[in-house]
Formats: structure tokens, C-alpha cells, sequence
């Protein structure tokens, strides 16, 4: 099983990005994104990915992989922490298409090429 920990729940997901998920990983499973504060300090951040941490690794059946997109500080500490516990993670690689409107308004699509891990 893949756990989506992201701002993107796998519903809104491309079908290209479910399709790779689903050959590489199995089902996928949705956790939400935790709101990481601006003003928190590093020990809370910390303290939050290690709680997050702590909530992955005992979830049964046991994630194959962790798709970790979101805040780079949590997401960091997170990866550091799930990797010691011989959790793989990996994150989403996208080609930024963007066009520019006749009104000047520039428009960027985002088309999924691949999971990479982030070790």
C-alpha cells in the first residue's frame, strides 16, 4: 500500500499518477497533510513528525512507501525518521506546463512523470 501523505488526496489524483501508484505500490491510502504553523520552532516540528511518525508505523497492513509532499522542514524530519524505521519514501516528479492567456494571465498544469524515492 502507498499512504498519500500530502495536500492532494489521491481523488484528485491524474490517472496516469493512480496508474503508477497502483502498479508499484497496491492500493492507496489518503492521511492528510498536518497543518505546520510558520511561528513553530524546530523541537515542535520535531515533536510533530515524530508523532506522525509514530501513527505510520503502526498502521497494519504496514506502508510499502510514503508519498511525503508538503511543509520541507516536517517533511525532513519526517523522511529522517521513517527511513530509520525502514519505511521507504518517496515523492512526485511533475512537468510545469504553462501558458500565458491573451489576458497575460499565466496558467501552470501539472502533469505527473514519476515516484522517486527520496533515498
Amino acid at each position: 500500500m502507498l499512504l498519500n501523505l500530502s495536500n492532494h488526496p489521491s481523488t484528485a489524483w491524474s490517472a496516469e499518477q493512480l496508474q503508477a501508484s497502483r502498479e508499484q505500490y497496491g492500493e492507496v491510502q489518503d492521511m492528510p497533510f498536518p497543518n505546520v504553523p510558520p511561528e513553530a520552532d524546530l523541537a515542535a516540528v520535531c515533536r510533530l513528525a515524530a508523532d506522525y511518525a509514530q501513527r505510520i508505523c503502526a498502521l497494519s497492513p504496514r506502508p510499502l512507501a510514503v508519498h511525503l509532499m508538503g511543509e520541507m522542514t516536517f517533511t525532513y524530519q519526517l523522511v529522517s525518521l521513517l527511513r530509520a524505521a525502514g519505511v521507504m519514501c518517496v515523492a512526485s516528479t511533475t512537468v510545469r506546463d504553462v501558458v500565458e492567456e491573451e489576458s497575460g494571465v499565466k496558467v501552470s498544469r501539472f502533469r505527473f512523470v514519476r515516484f522517486r524515492s527520496y533515498f
